[in-house]
């Protein structure tokens, strides 16, 4: 499933489309000039239990790399996975 990103003037989101539908979805908002909130994450029943979240939450952390950017997790799936993957937790905002 390919992930795409859309981005705003005061965030964007991270989607995964199945068959013209949206299949799973993580938002965030920018906050400031080097920060962004990933503030929800969602994914339909039918996709559960196939890491489509997780992949999501890294394709955010990805984004935050190449933009030098650092996150505040909000979203509680966010927090949990980013606190539970070592790797994820170099763009954590202080």
């Amino acid at each position: 499933m390919e992930i795409k990103h859309n981005e705003t003037e005061r965030g964007g989101e991270f989607v995964i489309e199945e068959n013209g539908n949206r299949a799973a979805e993580m938002t965030y908002t920018k906050a400031g000039e080097n920060k962004i909130s990933i503030d929800h994450t969602f994914v339909e029943h039918d996709f559960r239990g196939e890491g489509i979240a997780k992949d999501l939450v890294a394709a955010g952390i990805n984004f935050a790399r190449e933009n030098n950017l650092k996150i505040i997790p909000l979203c509680p799936y966010a927090k949990t996975t980013i606190e539970k993957t070592p790797e994820f937790q170099d763009v954590l905002a202080d």
